[in-house]
């Protein structure tokens, strides 16, 4: 188990975890580069104009440079073609410098993000989100990409220093993206494991049960002070705006925090770690070139 990062807080810190990281995978590109004569290199594609996500490919791109990674940037017009977006999928996985390839979502309606995800070579996936990586997960198979969300959750849970085993954890949306990965995830590690989404009834109630709270549900100050139990974990996966632009999460923090045993700010939290663990598949997948790996 990893051990705990010391703070004069409950806060759990992203930004220092993923600093930590960052060191590491330093050394690691540095290997790689010698025994490859290449750095490791992450293709990042960015379909139209949507703010928030120039901002998160633009955070990538920074990380990148920042551990060595060679990033090839992508940006694309909102009105192109499936056809041509698959086809560059194609020429990237064919391209030996291009080790991991990321799709930056939302896409345009007229885009199947399903047909995207399987269109790029499972080997390259850096997010994790192929059929064939998707299907390691859940079935405990050793999976060589985690999508880098729910991996940096439970790389946060980890610097608490508790064990999952025999622990009630409730996850509050259902997405392909954080929630659905998570369940697997976190039953590897024994818990036992409620998910709630906008079906559910009661949900205070069931949220009140975990030991481990995770809220993903994309829906700004969902959870509230009456909802947790005292000396629970809360991580906020959730990115929001209100209406003065200030970035809040999921999870109502000042009302949350004070009862609380651990819990993740917004932002400082899941984000910088998300990114981190992007890193790591990146770094990962170029490892997986050199000479012992093959």
């Amino acid at each position: 188990m990893a051990t705990a990062i010391s703070a004069p807080s409950k806060l759990l810190d992203g930004k220092a975890l993923a600093k930590l990281i960052k060191e590491r995978l330093k050394s690691e590109v540095k290997q790689v580069c010698e025994a490859l004569g290449m750095p490791p290199g992450l293709a990042v594609i960015l379909v139209g104009d949507n703010p928030a996500s120039k901002v998160y490919v633009k955070n990538k791109e920074a990380a990148c440079a920042e551990v060595g990674i060679h990033s090839f940037p992508y940006n694309l017009a909102e009105n192109i073609t499936q056809t041509y977006l698959l086809e560059l999928i194609g020429n990237l996985n064919r391209n030996p410098q291009v080790h991991a390839i990321l799709v930056q979502l939302p896409l345009p309606k007229q885009i199947d993000p399903q047909a995207v995800a399987e269109a790029i070579d499972p080997s390259k996936d850096a997010d994790g989100f192929h059929p064939m990586n998707l299907g390691k997960l859940m079935s405990g198979l050793p999976c060589p990409f985690i999508p880098p969300t729910p991996a940096a959750v439970m790389k946060l849970i980890e610097q608490t220093g508790q064990s999952l085993d025999g622990k009630q954890a409730v996850i509050v949306g259902r997405s392909n993206i954080v929630g659905k990965p998570l369940i697997h995830l976190l039953l590897q590690r024994h818990a036992t494991v409620s998910i709630c989404h906008s079906h559910t009834k009661n949900l205070a109630s069931v949220v009140k049960t975990g030991d481990i709270v995770i809220a993903a549900a994309g829906k700004p100050r969902l959870i509230e002070k009456n909802m947790i139990k005292a000396n629970a974990t809360v991580i906020d996966v959730g990115i929001n705006r209100d209406l003065d632009g200030k970035l809040i999460g999921d999870v109502n923090f000042e009302e949350v925090e004070p009862g609380a045993k651990f819990i993740t700010p917004v932002p400082g939290g899941v984000g910088p770690m998300t990114i981190a663990m992007l890193l790591k598949n990146t770094v990962d997948a170029a490892k997986r070139k050199l000479p012992e790996f093959l």
